[in-house]
Order: C-alpha cells, then sequence, then structure tokens
C-alpha cells in the first residue's frame, strides 16, 4: 500500500514546515520551499496542514500507485499526465491501483508539490518527516528519492466529500519579474545609503546558483560602509545576506543554522513563494515595507486559504444541477 519511485526526478524529497527548534544544537529547520503551495495541496485533500508531501525541482518522478489513494498536485504547472492522459493541477485526483503518475515539463515556476490522502508512512525525527540531505536525518533515508525506492501509506483513505468541488483555478507563477517585499535589518546599518538605494532601486537576475539552501543573484554592486563581516548570528528564512562581493544571497530552506555576512533585509514570508519558483535568469526587485505590513499580508493569506476551504467544500455546479433536476422529477411523479 504505497508508491514505487519508477523515476526520481532532478531533486524528490519528503518534505513538511520543517524542524523547528534546533537550530541552536545545528541542526537546521529544512521543510518544503513553497509553503502556500504546500498548504493548499494538503487543503484539497483535507489532510493535516503539516502532513508530509514530496517536493521535487525542475524535474518531476515517475511514481506507480500499488494501491487506491487521492492526491493534489500543486506548485509551479508541471503538466502532469496519468497513463498518458493529462490532469489537472490543484485537483483532487483519483488514483487506482498500477496507475503511473509522471510529469510532461515544466511550463511555470520550477518547483510542484504531491500530497497523499492516504499519508507517507515516513517517521517523525525531531518533531519532523522533513529530509535534512546534510544530515541524512528525516525523509527517506535521510535523502533524495531514487530509482527503485518504495514509499509506504499510514492509512486506507479512499474517500473524500465534495469530490468533484475540490479544485482551484490557480496559476500563480507565470512571470518574467517580481518586486518581493522585504523588511529591512537587522544589519541594515552596515552598508552606506547609496547600497540601500542600489538594493532597493536596481534589478537583479536569479543565476544557476539557485538551490535548497539558498539563491545567488547578479546585479549592481551594494556598498558597504566598513565591511561585510560581523559576528555570526542566527538566519531567519529569506535573509539576504550581502557578502564582501556586494551580491544579494537569499537564504532558503536548507540554509545554514548562522552567518557571518551582514544581511541588509529579510523577504517576507507571504513573498517566498513567489521567490522559490523562479527560476535562472528571471528578474527579482525589492521594496521595502514595515512589519505591520508584513504580518497583515500573513494575515489576508491566511483568510485566502480559509476561503479556498469553503469553496472547496461545496457542492459543485454539476451536483447542485442534478439535485434541482432530480427535485423537479419528484414533483412531476407525486
Amino acid at each position: 500500500m504505497g508508491i514505487r519511485v519508477l523515476r526520481g526526478g532532478m531533486m524528490t524529497t519528503v518534505q513538511d514546515l520543517g524542524r523547528t527548534g534546533y537550530q541552536s544544537q545545528g541542526f537546521g529547520v529544512s521543510g518544503v520551499m513553497d509553503t502556500r503551495s504546500f498548504k493548499i495541496a494538503n487543503l484539497l485533500l483535507d489532510n493535516p496542514e503539516n502532513e508530509a508531501v514530496l517536493e521535487f525541482t525542475l524535474m518531476g518522478p515517475v511514481l506507480q500507485f500499488t494501491s487506491e489513494t487521492i492526491i493534489a498536485i500543486t506548485g509551479g504547472d508541471f503538466q502532469p499526465v496519468v497513463n498518458g492522459e493529462p490532469i489537472s493541477m490543484y485537483t483532487a485526483v483519483y488514483m487506482h491501483k498500477g496507475d503511473i503518475l509522471e510529469f510532461k515539463g515544466c511550463r511555470t515556476g520550477s518547483r510542484g508539490y504531491i500530497a497523499f490522502s492516504s499519508y507517507l508512512d515516513i517517521p517523525v525525527v525531531m518533531g519532523s518527516r522533513s529530509t535534512n540531505i546534510k544530515c541524512q536525518i528525516g525523509g527517506f533515508k535521510g535523502r533524495r528519492l531514487m530509482d527503485g525506492d518504495y514509499l509506504g501509506f499510514r492509512i486506507k483513505r479512499r474517500y473524500l466529500p465534495y469530490f468533484l468541488s475540490r479544485n482551484l483555478d490557480l496559476d500563480e507563477f507565470d512571470q518574467e519579474e517580481i518586486t518581493l517585499r522585504v523588511v529591512m535589518g537587522p544589519q541594515d546599518n552596515a552598508f552606506t545609503k547609496q547600497g540601500i538605494e542600489t538594493f532597493l532601486n536596481e534589478e537583479y537576475t536569479v543565476t544557476s546558483e539557485f538551490d535548497r539552501m539558498g539563491c545567488r543573484l547578479e546585479g549592481t554592486f551594494i556598498a558597504y560602509k566598513k565591511t561585510a563581516d560581523i559576528i555570526s548570528d542566527g538566519i531567519a528564512f529569506g535573509s539576504v545576506q550581502v557578502p564582501s562581493h556586494g551580491k544579494p544571497i537569499i537564504l532558503l530552506a536548507d540554509r545554514q543554522t548562522t552567518g557571518g555576512y551582514a544581511k541588509i533585509a529579510t523577504v517576507i514570508s507571504v513573498d517566498i513563494p513567489k521567490l522559490v519558483q523562479r527560476r535562472t535568469d528571471q528578474k527579482i526587485r525589492f521594496v521595502a515595507i514595515s512589519v505591520e505590513e508584513a504580518q497583515q499580508l500573513l494575515l489576508e493569506e491566511s483568510k485566502e486559504l480559509d476561503r479556498f476551504r469553503r469553496e472547496i467544500h461545496q457542492p459543485c455546479k454539476e451536483v447542485l444541477e442534478c439535485r434541482l433536476v432530480a427535485k423537479r422529477l419528484s414533483k412531476l411523479f407525486q
């Protein structure tokens, strides 16, 4: 009862929201890169919010199902197909025993997510099922999935109410240039006024040095007052470091726990999904906002997810029409 990995793809790992509370001991948080797509995938299946999923990058895996389950695929549009027939993204899809799921290619975005109604049978390590590849803990044997791996399910869950309404019309990553909102600091005072103006007004390009640890950008030199070096301190998801070469590096899910370069700003949490779905040579700009504005945007996103949940728990148009026809027919034959 589970899935057989026929091809592992480029970088397919088991992830949830991450392993929090252990950075002081040197263990990175890990977890999904795109928390929004992750939450929507689980929402479509009425899964617990932090239920583990498969995250894949640029090239999706090929999976064969050894039992029935229901899946939802979110993130970039990887054009999924089952047994050669296209299926929809952001939709609950019933998988039968023997079905083969694969992906034709990455049309938009760069990362995808697969959630399972039957829950992946992955052990919890230090409070999380996330894969920490550096430490080789969590996930499936502490590594990415490879050809021939087999992942089991924890439960038999093959029915969901309102099945036909479990879809969302979303396509969020088809943009060549994006603007990331940031909260300045904590070491923005290490940079000159001109350096800060450069950071907030110039355009930066995503380089090929972009993985789960961080995203290196190419662009205009950001000037600092004396030195980019600081006494090492903790690093948050989305911290923007500027080393001595003056080019920003945005630190992501598999970031190191501490760092000794000045951090000019931090990308707000609701904009990190836009960043991690970028591809090489795409453009990025930055704009500064306040902590209060960032908190309000997070609250608005939470309300949006609640709205999505209400939508998928309502009977779809086809079901309502069938009920109306049945009601009219019953009156005719009374």
